[in-house]
């Protein structure tokens, strides 16, 4: 708590209880009205596969102040029913018409009720629609759902009575990196064999005959514990060792989920300034991690996540990296 500049920081028990406490801001309270915010290193792409990000359908916005705007929308045809769904990650400025004209590309809108801040009037980012055809209802949510809508808004459109989202697999993710280690080892055993019989193995990303091709997977990489990740940390946070520590704290906790770390390293100078390099115990959660965590976006970046040599790990020799 910082009594000087009247601000707190809040930690919650669960992704679902700090999401719901969104839904705080605006009220009044002792005359002054509150604002919560997510944190300035907040990345929505990331926490969406944690949980909910905005405030769930169900919650009795009314019971704590927050005004018949925040409210469930009027009576009618649908309205509190499994075909009512919830639009969340609006940008605060999109307009109501723009968000309908949005929603009505899937079909025509029987009504929409934008959540207004109680004193200003202004969007809070969430809203709730029901279409005149129950039966668009899949087809809008799949398709509107996790859609980018600039800076750090993604889109959340679901059916308002599903207040969870599913979690990541952590197990097929584990499992995918093992049928990748699989694979790798065999193409490096049958480019052996080749090469001791003096022909030349197959290069250039084409898989040997019979073998699958992976996405995302050079036929011919030697995958290694050691997973480098890119773009994935915001170098100028670097320097306050408070912060720092924090940040790999972070993500030693992250890369924990795909398998035992053995150790990591983040940079805070060249060579290797601003990426992370973790070393697992064994290959797979190297490759579970890799699986996992190449291409997540980090502040609108797309990460990216590559094996390298253990030697050169275990030398610090983070040039080429």
């Amino acid at each position: 708590i910082n009594q000087e500049k009247k601000f707190a920081f809040v930690e919650f028990r669960t992704v679902e209880e700090t999401s719901n406490a969104m839904a705080l801001d605006g009220i009044m309270f002792e005359g002054v009205s509150v604002r919560v915010r997510r944190p300035n290193d907040y990345n929505p792409a990331m926490a969406a596969t944690l949980g909910p990000s905005t405030p769930s359908a169900s919650l009795n916005l009314q019971a704590i102040g927050l005004g018949q705007a925040a409210g469930p929308l009027p009576a009618g045809p649908g309205q509190d029913g499994p075909d009512r769904i919830f639009v969340g990650g609006l940008p605060y400025y999109l307009a109501e018409d723009k968000i309908r004209e949005l929603l009505g590309q899937f079909g025509a809108i029987r009504s929409f009720d934008l959540v207004r801040d109680r004193e200003t009037g202004n969007s809070k980012g969430y809203g709730f629609a029901v279409y005149e055809d129950p039966m668009v209802v899949d087809a809008a949510c799949q398709s509107l759902n996790g859609i980018s809508m600039g800076g750090d808004k993604v889109l959340t459109v679901r059916r308002a009575t599903q207040t969870t989202q599913p979690k990541p697999d952590t197990d097929s993710v584990i499992a995918q990196a093992q049928q990748q280690v699989a694979l790798s080892m065999a193409l490096q055993q049958s480019a052996m064999a080749m090469a001791a019989k003096g022909m030349t193995p197959v290069s250039g990303g084409a898989p040997m005959p019979g073998m699958p091709s992976i996405p995302g997977m050079p036929s011919m990489e030697p995958p290694t514990r050691i997973v480098v990740l890119t773009d994935v940390v915001d170098v100028n946070e670097l320097a306050d060792d408070e912060i720092y520590t924090e940040i790999v704290e972070d993500m030693e906790d992250e890369c924990k989920k795909y398998g035992d770390v053995a150790s990591l390293k983040i940079p805070r100078e060249a060579p290797g300034l601003g990426k992370v390099f973790v070393e697992y115990s064994a290959i797979e959660g190297a490759m579970a991690a890799k699986t996992a965590l190449n291409g997540r976006k980090f502040s609108g970046k797309a990460v990216k996540a590559q094996h390298m040599p253990e030697e050169k790990y275990a030398a610090g020799d983070f040039d080429e990296f």
